[in-house]
């Protein structure tokens, strides 16, 4: 397994934030599956939301439009 690094996750604010949408939209995404997550304990203890399946996601949802999220 690999170490955990901070850097490498994102939030649910930190996401709805990027994407200027509401952390429900997020949690939404999360719920139908479509944005993979690393469930703390659920919507109370949180998420963490990988960079590069937050970039995957964004380029599937929204194309080149969706480029740059790793950074």
């Amino acid at each position: 397994m690999e170490p955990f690094d901070r850097a490498d996750w994102m939030t649910v604010e930190e996401v709805a934030n990027h994407f200027q949408v509401s952390q429900e939209t997020v949690r939404r995404w999360i719920r139908a599956g479509d944005l993979p997550v690393l469930d703390l304990g659920g919507p109370k203890m949180g998420y963490r939301i990988r960079r590069s399946d937050l970039a995957a996601f964004s380029e599937r949802r929204y194309g080149t439009l969706g480029k740059g999220i790793a950074a």
